[in-house]
């Protein structure tokens, strides 16, 4: 009640002055509260970004694990799309030459009798854009999107290959930065003269992962023998799954790091 009192008898002026201090502290109040549901969301944001996809591609001759890039989103999310719908189930690696890649993921490939030449499924199916990113390259067990001859570029659906290579030199590297007008960090040319790969196909193809595990699978697969067509004589299929991991997980698990 006194309170009440000594501010019925205070001034006018004074009086709105209290009021504009009360409505400025509602404000602020509201603004706090907001930002403090932006901030959980920020932090559910975060949560949900320490996880990743851990793809594992099965074969007669072992199992391949493969992350997949966030900064080529579309063709991330393509290619998951379709694991989980099992579009890769028993399709075969149908195309295969050493020291190149291996490529494989045309639908016409299930159940395909022998000699039939493949390569040319997945046209019907929506093309995607070009993701080309500086920072991956064509290095021994780089994952990109096979494509036609489209001036865009733009990568098949559901067709891929994951690189063989060889050794590259640094004098290849060197005419290949002349000609292309594009320059390789030390790291990517310490990946490409030790473990190898194809940097004719940088910038031309979208490289939207790479092999973590498994190496040695995509060494035996390659060796295979095959016919003109560069088809193995022996079909080798693909089951292709998808699980969440935490990044910290694949990390200590299989030494893939991400960038923080």
């Amino acid at each position: 009640m006194t309170a009440y009192f000594i501010l019925y008898n205070l001034p006018q002026k004074l009086i709105d002055s209290r009021k504009m201090k009360k409505k400025y502290f509602f404000i602020q109040v509201v603004l706090l509260i907001l930002l403090s549901f932006g901030s959980l969301k920020l932090q559910a944001q975060s949560r949900k970004s320490s996880k990743d996809y851990l793809v594992q591609i099965t074969t007669s001759f072992g199992n391949m694990y493969l992350v997949l890039y966030d900064d080529t989103p579309k063709h991330k999310n393509n290619f998951i799309k379709l694991v989980k719908k099992k579009f890769y189930k028993d399709l075969l690696f149908h195309r295969i030459i050493k020291g190149f890649m291996i490529q494989g993921g045309d639908p016409d490939s299930r159940n395909a009798p022998k000699g039939k030449m493949l390569g040319m499924g997945g046209s019907d199916m929506a093309k995607i854009e070009a993701e080309f990113r500086s920072e991956h390259i064509h290095k021994k067990g780089a994952l990109a999107a096979a494509r036609d001859g489209n001036p865009k570029k733009a990568s098949n659906a559901c067709q891929f290959y994951i690189v063989h290579g060889r050794p590259v030199t640094g004098k290849e590297l060197n005419a290949i930065e002349l000609r292309k007008g594009i320059k390789y960090t030390p790291k990517q040319r310490e990946a490409y003269t030790t473990l190898g790969g194809f940097p004719p196909l940088d910038q031309n193809y979208t490289v939207f992962g790479e092999v973590v595990k498994g190496f040695e699978v995509i060494d035996k697969i390659a060796q295979q023998e095959k016919d003109r067509a560069n088809r193995p004589y022996k079909d080798i299929k693909m089951d292709i799954k998808v699980r969440k991991m935490r990044k910290k997980k694949i990390t200590r698990k299989f030494g893939y790091k991400y960038n923080q």
